[in-house]
């Protein structure tokens, strides 16, 4: 017996063999579990999978009955009127709520068919749409809205594109859904998002994919790229989407409509999910999308409202000003071309210099403005606050499932130790000096004491850009727009180029994009000698990402101070406006 022993377990003590045998198992017994988790990751996902075939299902068939016993209505004339229009003649009675809600649901349908734009069908719109006519006295009577996918909607998820939200309904309707329900409007579909809200490409495990609805082959933008996409198809006349970097503006951009990012808390958050809730540093707003300036305007109207302001009293009680937006004093605007820290394509830099050029014939004064530090402020402010735990919060969101293509390249440095990202960033310094940089405010913040230094530096910059606007006497600028649209895939290794949309979220300025142009042949002809600021591996990436996008929609950025939301939305509009004309 004792040669069986010893035959078997060798001259190993006992201990060391139970302690081998023991780690075996629980090896085996983690492989075990992370199997199974994944098991039900993939089953929460089929059955929210199900759960959107059903709604679109319900509501094909919905539309399908009421084109059958309507066969008067003009669907393709209720789909070509602006928001103001089609307010008018519903509350005119020249149109019917039902048959705009109808024709809308008909062509979201088939905009989602081409785009996977939707999340879901809200079917308690159609219960909604039986009651409508106690809520004519509201501003967005009858009209059709779409809400981001991470806009609480009372009894559906908010899942932010990752699986660990899945299966948790919303207990109630966010604000901002209660708002638009008192003031006549119809929440009837949520639309897609990246994982995690954080890229501006548009695609996650649970719902796929979306496209551009100008080229299958770019992406719609993010992180409200459902919106842009489903906007820019025509499927909504009007949309709210959020912004923590430029996830209004560049989806907006993307899909050549407009979009607007207001003050912070200007409009209430509450009831609108997030994968980093608690972050202060740089600061998340909800705002509209619509086909033009004037749909903005009027949501806001709507929106700053007494009832939204009894709903969430940290909401400042600031009503929408008409008299400013509808101003037409001549404006000093600052502009500039290239922030310096990322080279626009030709395309950005003709739609901003022709821009420019349509003010001046108009009798605004133009002067030259950059953001003093830019570097310091995006890498050392800017995501260095907004990832300050070390991307610690955000990657546990993304735990028990897989890893959507969108994100996968962003997420590899984001899940590195915080020593090795120093090293990599010491290291590449010389050679690589963005991609240090970024590595290294990767890191995060450190201690509480950190973070509090953190906060106030933040606070330090914001008024030393204020100080500088004011020296200049501005009162709104000018800057290009991320854009054209980018192949998919191509946003997650492009972090680079948020520059000119994330600086705004940093110094809370409200901002906007309105279309000018699209990219023509000799954009893409000059896009072959881009070399960039730096000639690096981002601007090499940053090349091959816009091309092939002749065609596509251009826009510019409008910037104001502040609290100035209505000024910016009213230099929108004298753009939007100048550039019709100029089209005539």
């Amino acid at each position: 017996m004792d040669n069986y022993k010893q035959l078997v377990f060798g001259a190993k003590p006992k201990w060391t063999v139970i302690l081998s045998a023991t780690a075996c198992g629980a090896s085996a017994l983690v492989l075990l579990l992370k199997w199974f988790g994944h098991q039900q990751s993939w089953k929460k996902i089929q059955e929210a999978k199900v759960r959107r075939e059903k709604s679109l299902q319900r509501a094909e068939y919905a539309v399908c009955q009421f084109n059958e016993s309507h066969p008067e209505t003009d669907t393709s004339l209720i789909l070509s009127l602006s928001l103001a229009e089609l307010s008018k003649q519903l509350k005119d009675g020249t149109l019917t709520p039902q048959a705009v809600f109808h024709s809308y649901m008909e062509k979201t349908l088939e905009v989602n068919r081409r785009l996977n734009c939707c999340t879901e069908v809200l079917l308690e719109s159609w219960d909604q749409l039986e009651d409508i006519d106690s809520h004519k006295d509201g501003l967005l009577y009858g009209v059709p809205v779409s809400i981001k996918e991470n806009i609480g909607y009372k009894g559906h998820d908010s899942t932010c594109g990752v699986i660990c939200k899945l299966d948790l309904p919303a207990t109630g309707d966010s604000v901002l859904v209660e708002v638009l329900k008192r003031q006549g409007a119809i929440p009837f579909v949520k639309t897609n998002v990246p994982q995690g809200l954080q890229s501006f490409d548009c695609g996650n495990p649970i719902y796929g994919l979306t496209l551009n609805p100008h080229n299958p082959q770019k992406t719609s933008g993010g992180s409200s790229g459902g919106e842009g996409a489903l906007i820019g198809g025509g499927g909504s006349v009007l949309g709210i989407g959020s912004d923590i970097g430029g996830s209004i503006r560049i989806p907006s951009s993307f899909c050549g409509i407009c979009g607007f990012k207001p003050t912070a808390n200007r409009l209430s958050l509450r009831g609108a999910s997030s994968c980093i809730r608690g972050q202060k540093s740089v600061l998340s707003s909800l705002g509209p999308m619509a086909r033009d300036v004037d749909s903005l305007a009027l949501c806001m109207h709507a929106l700053l409202c007494d009832h939204m302001f009894i709903l969430d009293p940290t909401v400042p009680p600031i009503p929408f000003n008409q008299q400013v937006y509808q101003s037409s004093k001549p404006l000093r605007i600052g502009y500039y071309e290239n922030d310096g820290y990322a080279m626009p394509s030709p395309s950005m830099s003709r739609a901003l210099r022709e821009t420019k050029a349509l003010l001046e014939k108009a009798g605004h004064t133009l002067v030259s403005f950059s953001p003093p530090r830019l570097i310091y402020a995006i890498h050392e402010l800017g995501i260095r606050g907004l990832l300050g735990d070390g991307c610690t919060t955000l990657l546990s969101n993304l735990k028990g499932g897989p890893v959507d293509p969108c994100l996968r390249v962003q997420i590899i440095p984001y899940s590195l130790p915080r020593t090795v990202k120093k090293i990599l960033s010491v290291l590449l310094k010389p050679i690589f000096p963005r991609i240090a940089a970024s590595l290294d405010s990767l890191r995060g913040v450190g201690s509480v004491q950190d973070l509090w230094r953190h906060h106030a530096d933040v606070e330090d910059y914001m008024h030393e850009v204020i100080a500088e606007w004011r020296r200049c006497e501005l009162d709104v600028l000018l800057c290009p727009m991320i854009g054209p649209a980018y192949i998919h895939n191509y946003p997650g290794q492009l972090i680079s180029t948020i520059t000119y949309t994330f600086i705004y979220n940093l110094l809370n300025f409200p901002a906007g994009v309105v279309p000018v142009s699209t990219v023509t042949a000799e954009d893409e002809e000059e896009l072959r000698h881009y070399k960039g600021n730096y000639g690096d591996v981002w601007d090499k990436l940053y090349k091959k990402a816009v091309t092939g996008g002749e065609g596509l929609p251009v826009a510019v950025q409008c910037v104001a101070l502040p609290w100035q939301d209505e000024l910016c939305l009213r230099f929108m509009r004298e753009v939007e406006m100048l550039v019709r004309e100029d089209k005539k």
